[in-house]
Parts: C-alpha cells; structure tokens; sequence
C-alpha cells in the first residue's frame, strides 16, 4: 500500500530559515490557476499575485485601475492550483491608503474569500498604521520598498529609485520600520544594488529583489516578462528564459493553416 508523502508547505517561517541559511528565495507572478499549478510543480517558493494583472493580464497602462475584487478573483484562481508554495496578493490602490480600517478590512477580505497566505502593499512610514494593524489581526504583510508602482504619477517616471542619498537614507529607515512593525519580508524594486545589499544586511527579514542585484535574499519576476509572452518591456534586469509570443504565434499560425487547408482535423482526430 502506498502512502501519500505529505507536501511541505512554504511558510512565512520557512522564508526567514532560508534567509538565515543564506538559501536564496525565488519568487515569481501568476494570476490564473493553469500557471500557478505549473509553477507550483516546479517547486518556486513564492507566487506573487501581483497587481501587475492591471497591464498583464487587463491591458492597463498602470496598476492603479485593478481593484479588490479583481485581485480576489485572481488570488482566488491561483490558490486552486498550488499545494506547497506560498501565496501573497497585492492589495491594490486605493485599498488601504486612505486609513489602517480600511487597509485591515481588504486585508480580511483578501484572506476569507481566497484562502491566500498573505497580502503585501507599498510604501515605508507612511504606510507603518495600516501594516501594524493587519499584522495585528495576525495576516503576515510583505512590504514594498524602491519604485512603488502604485506611486507612478508621483514619481512621473520608471527609473532608479534611491540613487540621491536623501532617499537612499529614507529607503534604509524604512526598511527597519517595516520590520519593527511585522513585516515578514519586503520587496526591494529598482534600487542601486550596493543599497539593496545593505539594506538586506542591516535587517533580518528576508529581502526580494527586482532589479535590485544579487544581494538581496531572493528575486522576483512577473511571468509574462520572464516567459517572454509580453515582449514590449525589456529592462535591464530582465533574464528573458522563453519566447512565447515567438512559439504561440507560430503555433496559432500552423493551426490556422491546418484548418484553411483541411488538414485538421484528419481521419484520426474524429468520431
């Protein structure tokens, strides 16, 4: 009789290990249960339901426009298809920025209605009373440091964050206040890689980059960049490790022929 080997399952708690251990984490996005199951099987640590479905998944040019209820849809998906890895969704804009109840009851929605592990959203001091109060409620919250997505129309552009040492200095304090208030683990985007390894250094919750160097405790990607399915945003910190629009498209295309010529279906594939 065989017996069914439980599946261990990644925990906030496993991430702080790994990072003590000095294993790095990987982390990567997905917004349907199809490719969540995928990379569940693949073994990746963490799935990022990220609110980047606004331009990926919703054609927006921001991330501004998604809202709860559309990330609990997706988290909702993605939960269906994993049984190891850890799942954090985004609050999107516009969902805690206004005040720590507001912040704490998308957090519990997020939680009830889609079984997802925990949530993460922007920003440092600013956002320390929403994040005290969800950690409160015992919901684990990743933060958000660097280039905030959300923020885009403040910062008027995409580019290097904390390279000015005034906001390198904020960025670093903010890191420390993130921990102090119960973050368990922070997001690092587009920042100089010799920040993001002191920041990773000076505190001891796990740090995941994007495009902020290999120091930090572990990277994150979203799938439709790393898969090459989006193949108009080619940043300097993107490894490209497929070409799907490239394969669709010539697969689409075979398939159309296929059936303009009646070649498909042939005498095998009918009834």
């Amino acid at each position: 009789m065989s017996v069914n080997k439980e599946v261990k399952r990644i925990t906030t708690n496993t991430l702080q290990k790994m990072k003590s251990s000095g294993e790095k984490i990987s982390m990567i996005t997905a917004y349907d249960f199809s490719f969540a199951k995928i990379f569940d099987s693949a073994g990746i640590d963490v799935i990022l339901v990220g609110d980047s479905a606004s331009n990926v998944m919703a054609g927006h040019e921001t991330t501004l426009p998604i809202t709860l209820d559309q990330m609990i849809y997706h988290a909702s998906s993605v939960i269906r298809g994993v049984s190891r890895c850890l799942v954090v969704v985004d609050l999107p804009f516009g969902s805690y920025q206004s005040n720590s109840d507001i912040a704490l009851a998308s957090a519990i929605r997020i939680m009830k209605e889609t079984g997802a592990h925990s949530v993460k959203l922007e920003g440092g001091e600013e956002a320390l009373d929403s994040i005290r109060k969800i950690v409160s409620a015992g919901i684990p919250v990743m933060g958000h440091l660097g280039l905030t997505p959300q923020s885009i129309y403040k910062f008027g552009t995409y580019t290097v964050r904390a390279k000015e040492e005034e906001e390198a200095d904020k960025l670093r304090n903010d890191a420390k206040l993130l921990q102090e208030a119960g973050c368990f683990a922070v997001v690092l985007e587009k920042i100089p890689a010799v920040l993001a390894k002191e920041v990773s250094e000076s505190i001891s919750i796990p740090t995941i980059g994007i495009g902020a160097g290999h120091f930090c405790d572990g990277q994150v990607l979203v799938m439709h960049d790393m898969l090459g399915i989006n193949t108009e945003f080619k940043p300097r910190f993107l490894r490209q490790y497929l070409n799907m629009h490239e394969q669709i498209t010539g697969a689409v295309q075979k398939y159309i022929k296929d059936v303009k010529t009646s070649d498909f279906p042939s005498d095998a594939e009918q009834y």
